[in-house]
């Protein structure tokens, strides 16, 4: 006699309610198709760049709102010059305009990749993974994060710190095109990258990091306005440093919340490099300028009066 088939319970994708997915574009966004399975239940903001009179194409099915200059100039009147013109960080509308609690952001040239198994990785997952596990930015793990099914702390890691930091940044990876700088880029040409490492952690207190907006994620509630992404493209003199600055910017302000910033898994498939001559001459200034700025955030201290992003200290 058969046994009658259990009926399972659809399985609710992690913070459905809780996430926007931002992507900045200059053109039509076929490569959603491979995301579907993994995006298809979440909102999406989409930011366009470039000509606000060219139709962006948005295969079906997705849940999104879609914003061009025009958009940005009416909602923001005067204050629309702070966002980019002409570069990937008009993605930061799309932070300001969102609701949710956490942010996934992604570039349109960003594919599915796959782990060392053959199987696609669900990237969004691992970085909402990420978000809701704590940090230990206070004592390095030797076994990296200690949360993970199959590690703990080591031996010698003090107990009053194994509780963990509330994790507000998770920075995910690539593979294929590494994101080079200009001039690795020149000697390095064809230079792939083909390791899978299967590993996060926890960037220590006190230690900056370059971080990269192409796939990245964290707690817009924590951290959301402090992730903005530095002036650049039209009528800037430096370009491709963007993130730079909001990696700084967050990385010292978590320091002194405490606050935590994961990166390594997950990864993306980075499908195609840039032109290095023309990021040359976008970050020729920028070589300079970064070996000025650096040091100002690795000697900046904040007020204790400074107990969340917004706040400031009282005159």
């Amino acid at each position: 006699m058969a046994q009658p088939s259990s009926s399972s319970k659809p399985v609710v994708p992690l913070l459905k309610d809780e996430l926007d997915i931002v992507i900045p574009t200059i053109r039509n966004l076929d490569f959603l198709e491979m995301w579907r399975p993994f995006f298809e239940p979440y909102h999406l903001i989409i930011v366009q760049d470039g000509d606000p009179n060219r139709t962006i194409n948005v295969p079906e099915g997705f849940d999104y709102e879609l914003y061009n200059r025009n958009d940005i100039n009416r909602i923001l009147g005067p204050k629309a010059s702070c966002i980019s013109v002409k570069d990937s960080a008009c993605r930061c509308f799309g932070y300001m305009v969102s609701k949710k609690k956490y942010i996934y952001t992604i570039d349109d040239d960003c594919f599915v990749a796959k782990d060392p198994s053959g199987k696609d990785i669900n990237a969004l997952e691992q970085h909402i993974k990420n978000l809701l596990c704590p940090s230990t930015p206070f004592f390095f793990n030797t076994l990296y994060d200690p949360y993970r099914e199959g590690a703990d702390f080591v031996r010698g890691y003090p107990f009053s710190l194994r509780e963990g930091a509330p994790t507000a940044v998770s920075h995910g990876l690539w593979l294929n095109i590494p994101d080079y700088d200009a001039p690795t880029q020149l000697v390095k040409p064809l230079e792939r990258n083909t390791r899978y490492v299967d590993a996060v952690l926890t960037i220590p207190k006190g230690t900056l990091f370059p971080m990269c907006g192409m796939n990245l994620a964290f707690d817009r509630q924590l951290i959301g306005p402090a992730m903005y992404f530095g002036l650049m493209g039209d009528g800037q003199p430096i370009g491709r440093y963007d993130d730079m600055w909001a990696g700084w910017c967050v990385k010292v302000i978590c320091d002194h919340l405490g606050l935590g910033v994961k990166t390594g898994l997950p990864y993306i498939w980075h499908s195609k490099a840039s032109n290095p001559f023309v990021n040359l001459k976008k970050e020729y200034k920028g070589i300079f300028w970064q070996e000025e700025i650096i040091p100002f955030f690795q000697s900046a201290t904040l007020s204790k009066e400074c107990t969340s992003v917004q706040k400031k200290k009282k005159k």
